[in-house]
């Protein structure tokens, strides 16, 4: 029977395998050294002990009296036992010059020859030895005698090595209890520890987390979307290459710790994403972007920070716009229809009742009408797309009861856009001043005042009617492009100038508010500027320059590009 694969140890199963062989070489270590420190330290302790004892008995003066006695033994024997007693030394052996001792542990030695050296304690030196005698090894002390400055005889103080071995080994018990003690307490510690770990990485082992962290960084790399992570302190803790391009961040900008206030985003997004509650398909605007935000709280017990998605609704806003540009034209030609249906039936009938030259003249009018401002607008703008967008423009203002004029000084030569200027951006411009302006002009006097609008000059009749009326200028010469629509409509204040551009402004009520926004924006993209003031029929004129730099350059360079792609 084949066996299943076993599974690698978890990361914490490793650690905790490894902290708990280190902890013990490092307990291990440390009994040997303490042990090795103890057994050294142990013989010093010994070695200075009896060192104390045998320099003691060499200067007291009753040593000296009862060496002059004929029979020292009988006093220096219980002299000798005692301080032997009290100091808990092996022995204190006392002896003449010529080793021959006068005390020792066992009275039957007395009188025998000293086992050892003494050749340096009978020069004046007080030294220690290891040596062999009578006891067994022993760390020992010789010291001289003196009275008068003559060596009288000699002191030899000692402990045996089986006395120190037994303390050093009452020690290494305590130190191996120590020891355990230590080790069981790392161990419990290392698996606590450990526990928590294996919580956090959910049993993984180290190559899964690996495999995992190159997958998460692959996923934030690749993924279209935006993310932003934020800590409990708003500060950013995680962006990907998505987020740092919808927020307008440079690539080398360091993102990471900083704060949302310090991104310099606009108001209402900063806003958003420092929100503690969560907000679901926002739309938001950048400097270049119309994004969706998307925000959900991770709470655990407490707010530990926030989650954020971004999604680039720029290309949807704008085809959007399209959408309903096309809905307009589509309106406007089934009117048209309409009303050429009408007028072609009042041909027939000035016909059918004999009026022929009344007939032509009706049916000439109403085509020299249209033709005139078609003529117009193709003369002027050789620019497919304007053209078209000013025609259909022309109609859907039309069936408002708006007439739109194209400027006497209005020119843009075919071919005088560079392909660098979407043409996507110039319908967004264009077509929502052109709608916004329709708009104004096509309400009453009253409608506006109601609406919150400021009214800084009475409308201007337009023609023996008095008819609205957008005017809208085009003009491109070798530095920029202007765009330019005035109305006679009611105007706007100086207090709402920078307002008209904010999202979510407008006097029609909720649910407008954008296509300023997105003017503002289009030209911000391509580098130009917007400017409002108040134009020459007492309506607002909103002026848009678009630099467009040296054509030849960019055509050059547009060439190489499409070379490249060829190649």
């Amino acid at each position: 029977m084949r066996l299943p694969p076993t599974r690698p140890r978890s990361l914490a199963g490793q650690l905790f395998a490894m902290q708990v062989v280190l902890i013990a070489a490092v307990v291990a270590g440390c009994a040997v050294f303490a042990y090795a420190s103890g057994s050294a330290q142990a013989e010093e302790t010994a070695a200075r002990q009896v060192r104390v004892a045998a320099l003691a008995v060499a200067d007291s003066p009753s040593v000296r009296e009862a060496i002059r006695t004929p029979d020292p033994s009988a006093v220096l024997q219980p002299y000798a036992e005692r301080v032997r007693e009290d100091t808990g030394i092996a022995f204190v052996t006392i002896m003449d010059t010529e080793r021959v001792r006068w005390t020792h542990p066992d009275t039957s030695r007395i009188g025998d020859t000293f086992l050892g050296n003494t050749a340096k304690a009978l020069r004046g030196q007080t030294f220690t030895e290891t040596y062999t005698g009578t006891l067994g090894p022993s760390i020992r002390v010789v010291t001289p005698i003196r009275d008068g400055g003559k060596i009288v005889g000699l002191v030899s103080a000692g402990i045996t090595v089986d006395r120190v071995s037994s303390q050093v080994r009452e020690q290494l018990g305590a130190l191996a209890l120590a020891a355990g003690g230590a080790l069981a307490l790392g161990g419990i510690g290392t698996y606590v520890i450990n526990a928590r770990l294996r919580r956090h990485t959910h049993g993984m082992n180290a190559a899964e987390l690996s495999r995992l962290h190159d997958y998460h960084q692959a996923t934030l790399h690749a993924v279209r979307e935006g993310l932003l992570m934020l800590d409990g302190r708003r500060r950013i803790a995680l962006i990907n290459d998505a987020g740092r391009e919808l927020l307008g961040l440079a690539p080398d900008t360091e993102a990471v710790g900083r704060t949302v206030d310090e991104l310099a985003l606009p108001a209402p997004l900063t806003g958003a994403l420092l929100a503690s509650e969560p907000r679901v398909d926002e739309l938001h605007l950048t400097a270049d972007r119309v994004i969706v935000v998307n925000t959900r709280p991770v709470v655990g017990g407490e707010q530990r920070g926030t989650v954020v998605t971004l999604r680039d609704h720029t290309e949807l806003q704008a085809l959007t716009g399209e959408l309903d540009s096309e809905r307009g034209f589509t309106q406007a030609l089934r009117s048209q229809a309409h009303e050429a249906a009408n007028r072609l039936h009042t041909v027939v009938s000035l016909i059918e009742l004999g009026r022929v030259e009344e007939a032509v003249d009706f049916a000439t009018a109403e085509l020299e009408l249209a033709q005139v401002l078609t003529d117009r607008v193709v003369g002027a703008v050789e620019e497919p797309v304007l053209a078209a967008l000013l025609l259909g423009k022309a109609a859907q203002a039309n069936e408002r009861g708006v007439e739109l004029v194209l400027a006497e000084d209005s020119l843009i030569d075919d071919g005088a856009l560079p392909p660098s200027l979407a043409q996507r951006d110039l319908v967004t411009i264009l077509g929502n001043l052109i709608d916004n302006a329709v708009d104004a002009a096509s309400e009453a006097p009253e409608d506006a005042e109601e609406s919150g609008a400021a009214v800084p000059a009475p409308r201007v009749p337009e023609g023996p009617a008095g008819r609205a009326r957008v005017t809208v200028t085009a003009l491109a010469d070798e530095r920029e492009l202007l765009l330019r629509v005035a109305d006679t409509g009611a105007g706007i204040g100086p207090e709402a100038a920078d307002e008209v551009f904010r999202r979510g402004w407008s006097t029609h009520g909720a649910g407008r508010g954008l296509g300023l926004a997105l003017v503002r924006q289009a030209a911000h993209r391509n580098g130009g500027t917007v400017e409002l003031d108040a134009g020459p029929d007492g309506g607002a004129r909103f002026t848009v320059r678009l630099p467009l730099g040296d054509r030849t350059a960019k055509s050059e360079t547009a060439g190489a590009r499409a070379k490249e792609v060829t190649a």
